[in-house]
């Protein structure tokens, strides 16, 4: 037998004791949970060479390929070694639902140690734009009437990794159409700044030049009003873009409609919102959904002109997207329209955000509901979930 046979051999032989150590064992690391350094320790400690670290962010970040077979600029041998070492993108895509507009909304499941965590992603096309809503937790702790992600309570926070590996399943989608997400918005289930730390992270490596690579100022990050969690993203040294979920002119009605807003008086959290601008020099923007005959007629616009004008601030104006089964409605055209002049007579930037994904259960988790529902509806008649 010659030498070259034997050493194909040897390989083969390797191979196929990593292939059956990787099934029997766990990967030790989940790659989305990794910065960059932490990356670059686990391949030193393999001794690996370090241009492999750069060979494997690029394939996953700017290539959209999570699996390591198909890595091609590595060899089989150390391809096997990831794949058994590495754990790449981890969740199973339950639901995928496409708009005529063209927005995509995915449900995404984790399972891990027999506990299971699922949230929505969301897709928003916009000429050039592609622009990924993420969710930070599973359900929301905030409990806004007019929600659904917030129904049933919050289940549990995401992991830096889970927020992370939205973002990358999103690039997956868009890479038949040589495309990939362009912005940032932590607008989907969740509180964010309920979630700091994994959100923090996340943002990391959504922001690194050897990651994703997205620009601080194309990723937002939408709160209902933390006031210490604002100040300390304040000293993050990233400019990010800060939304307040604001819903409402003032303190009573912002506490009808929010109940966890009890927990942080608006004054407080307005403060805090101006410390931000003063540090990072980026305006705020407060998001303010309109309920029909709730908080849209002209006497809150103009309730809501003087709230602005203690701050830098622009509006998002956004018509509620119905929930079945709360009581609340969409607004008519026209009154979004007068809402909008009369704040901007009082010289506010507001801007009406345009409706997307209608056809496919629009409202922030809808989704998850109407799959637990279908869930819970199954158990009820005793049907076998698989």
């Amino acid at each position: 037998m010659s030498d070259s046979t034997t050493d194909n051999l040897s390989t083969d032989t390797v191979v196929a004791s990593a292939t059956i150590a990787s099934a029997i064992a766990p990967p030790a690391h989940r790659f989305f949970a990794l910065d960059p350094r932490e990356f670059n320790e686990a391949v030193a400690d393999w001794k690996w060479p370090h241009f492999r670290c750069d060979q494997v962010r690029q394939w996953v970040y700017q290539k959209a390929v999570g699996d390591p077979q198909q890595m091609t600029n590595l060899s089989k041998l150390d391809r096997e070694r990831l794949a058994q070492r590495v754990a790449f993108a981890r969740s199973s895509i339950v639901q995928h639902q496409v708009s005529e507009d063209g927005t995509q909304k995915f449900l995404f499941e984790w399972n891990d140690d027999g506990k299971s965590a699922n949230a929505e992603t969301v897709m928003i096309p916009d000429n050039n734009r592609r622009t990924a809503c993420v969710s930070s937790q599973v359900g929301c702790p905030v409990g806004c009437k007019f929600c659904a992600s917030g129904v049933n309570g919050v289940k549990g926070n995401l992991t830096a990794d889970q927020i992370v590996e939205q973002v990358f399943r999103l690039n997956e989608a868009l890479r038949s159409e040589e495309s990939r997400v362009t912005n940032i918005v932590f607008m989907g289930m969740g509180e964010p700044m309920a979630n700091y730390a994994n959100v923090m992270k996340a943002v990391r490596i959504l922001h690194d030049p050897t990651c994703f690579n997205i620009g601080a100022r194309k990723i937002t990050i939408s709160t209902v009003g933390v006031p210490t969690k604002i100040r300390e993203l304040a000293e993050e040294e990233l400019p990010l873009n800060l939304a307040l979920s604001l819903h409402a002119p003032n303190e009573e009605l912002r506490r009808e409609l929010i109940p966890w807003a009890e927990h942080f008086a608006l004054e407080d959290i307005l403060d805090a919102c101006r410390y931000y601008f003063d540090q990072t020099g980026r305006e705020i923007t407060l998001e303010y959904i309109l309920l029909a005959g709730v908080n849209d007629q002209p006497e809150h616009a103009r309730e809501l002109s003087l709230l602005c004008k203690t701050l830098r601030a622009n509006v998002n104006l956004i018509r509620y997207n119905e929930v079945e089964p709360l009581p609340f409605k969409r607004p008519v055209a026209q009154d979004v329209l007068t809402f909008q002049g009369v704040l901007r007579a009082n010289g506010i930037n507001a801007h009406v955000r345009k409706s997307r994904g209608r056809d496919i259960d629009a409202a922030c988790g809808q989704l998850r509901r109407k799959q637990e529902g279908a869930i819970d509806g199954e158990k009820r008649i005793g049907l076998q979930i698989v």
